[in-house]
């Protein structure tokens, strides 16, 4: 513990493949500090998943965690794959965060045989289709690499699940933030798209502040309802996206598909910035 998955994610069986996470850089992330990474030796991992098989037999979903389980070598997660099968007849998909390198680091048959193998959904943190805002978080990975490990990841038939955070460039970057993560979507369409609000832990602030120079101006609410405007305004992907912003940090719940809900969102956004819309109250939001 500290044990984290996507929201998405809390009906499923959470199998801990890794401790960790293996780039744990990026400044506005507190989520493993706490912890240093390393990957589970497979007995251990085997007799882990058999504990969980025996409280929950007919599971049909898994979410390997922690950070980052696709950076372990391909044979090791075909074989924990394996084991999932064989071990949960109901198994339908398996699921795990990913960086941008890990997806970029395997071969297009690695990915394709995850996907046979059932892990076909993977979580991406783009956050910022900006490189300036990219530099300042230190994610370590640029907008063409983010674009490249999306669109590889699409050829080979996984399925992505994106983020990207609201807030993230403070007022004096908000419009760039915007227009470059659009531009970063809509050349290299994920299958989910979701947005959080820039939430920093007390341990994350002081990095993530000093990589601005000092200078971050937070955005406000009325803020972060422009710069989702914007964002969406100027979405166009070239395949369908289904579009959510229902994570309990943002100030509003969006739910919807690119491009053909588009007109609907932005009424919803407006109506919230003309004080129509109900935001979710300070004391829900959370990480």
């Amino acid at each position: 513990m500290p044990l984290f998955r996507p929201p998405s994610e809390g009906d499923n069986l959470i199998v801990q493949a890794t401790i960790g996470c293996s780039w744990n850089h990026c400044s506005f992330c507190s989520m493993y500090r706490s912890k240093q990474y390393r990957p589970r030796p497979q007995a251990e991992l085997f007799a882990h998943i058999d504990d969980l098989v025996a409280e929950w037999p007919t599971a049909h979903r898994v979410f390997l965690a922690d950070g980052d389980a696709l950076t372990l070598p391909t044979e090791d997660l075909l074989a924990i794959a394996a084991k999932l099968r064989d071990s949960l007849p109901n198994l339908t998909r398996i699921s795990a965060y990913a960086t941008p390198l890990n997806i970029l680091k395997k071969s297009p048959e690695d990915l394709a045989a995850l996907k046979e193998a059932k892990l076909n959904l993977l979580y991406l943190g783009v956050e910022s289709g900006s490189a300036e805002v990219l530099r300042r978080i230190a994610k370590g990975v640029t907008p063409e690499r983010l674009a490249e490990a999306i669109n590889k990841a699409r050829s080979a038939g996984l399925k992505i699940s994106a983020t990207v955070i609201l807030g993230i460039a403070g007022q004096d970057g908000s419009d760039e933030h915007a227009d470059a993560t659009a531009a970063l979507i809509n050349k290299a369409a994920p299958h989910y798209l979701s947005t959080l609000q820039l939430t920093l832990m007390p341990d994350a602030a002081p990095d993530f502040l000093a990589r601005w120079d000092g200078k971050f101006r937070p955005l406000d609410d009325e803020g972060v309802l422009a710069e989702q405007k914007r964002l969406l305004e100027k979405l166009n992907p070239a395949h369908p996206v289904i579009f959510r912003s229902n994570h309990a940090s943002n100030c509003l719940a969006l739910a919807g598909t690119l491009p053909k809900d588009k007109d609907r969102l932005l009424a919803d956004v407006a109506m919230a910035q003309t004080g129509q819309g109900h935001l979710r109250p300070q004391w829900l939001r959370g990480l």
